[in-house]
């Protein structure tokens, strides 16, 4: 049965909001096509990301929780996570952008995101020589660069305080996934490759981590649906 832990942690990440996306105030089933879009050009991205941080041995996997099932050396299940989780994410931004009013006004907003770049530059500068907390915070700061002053969205206020909404079922996921409940982790960490600032099991870098990624699944899912 342990060996469909990770599995199942993907399962019941996505299966609520997949039953709720046929709901008929909702319909979210109408844009599946705009996220899977999405998620793919993502999830590629990342997935090289994780592939390569797997080969340096910035992170590894523990065979007693996966089905044993690899590509390029990544668990199947790691692969999932990059679509049950934006799935998860964007589901929920839809319903709650759907049904209230979370726009932020300008100025807030570019304070946040300015305040933002500059924080995670610094994190990025000085811890330098942990690769996890320099790819991350410095990916980040770019990303949200890029999103706000190059390509003019005007929802990373929005996104991000919905994204703290999510933080519980984030910590919940990503807790047991680093060792929370669990004998050994699903995920483990070089320690030497990262702050070592945790929230329970939960290294800092992977809320951002998550952060950046659910920011381009939000932008690229907006740009099909529009399509659509």
């Amino acid at each position: 049965m342990l060996h469909y832990t990770y599995l199942l942690i993907n399962f019941f990440t996505v299966v609520i909001c997949f039953v709720f996306s046929f709901h008929p105030k909702i319909k979210f089933n109408r844009h599946f096509i705009a996220f899977f879009k999405a998620a793919f050009m993502v999830a590629f991205v990342f997935i090289l990301w994780d592939i390569w941080f797997t080969k340096k041995g910035v992170w590894w996997f523990n065979d007693i929780y996966l089905l044993g099932i690899r590509l390029y050396n990544l668990p199947v299940e790691e692969v999932l996570f990059f679509f049950c989780i934006p799935f998860s994410c964007i589901f929920t931004y839809f319903c709650l952008d759907t049904f209230f009013r979370l726009d932020w006004k300008t100025l807030p907003e570019k304070v946040f995101v300015i305040v933002s770049i500059i924080f995670a530059l610094g994190i990025a500068v000085y811890f330098h020589d942990k690769i996890y907390t320099l790819i991350t915070f410095l990916s980040t700061a770019i990303s949200m660069f890029m999103l706000y002053f190059i390509l003019k969205t005007r929802w990373i206020g929005k996104a991000s305080f919905i994204y703290l909404i999510l933080m519980p079922g984030f910590l919940a996921v990503n807790g047991i996934l680093t060792g929370t409940g669990l004998e050994s982790p699903v995920v483990n960490y070089n320690p030497q490759d990262f702050m070592g600032i945790r929230i329970l099991t939960i290294p800092i870098e992977d809320t951002v981590y998550g952060y950046e990624m659910i920011l381009w699944n939000i932008y690229l899912f907006q740009k099909f649906k529009r399509k659509e």
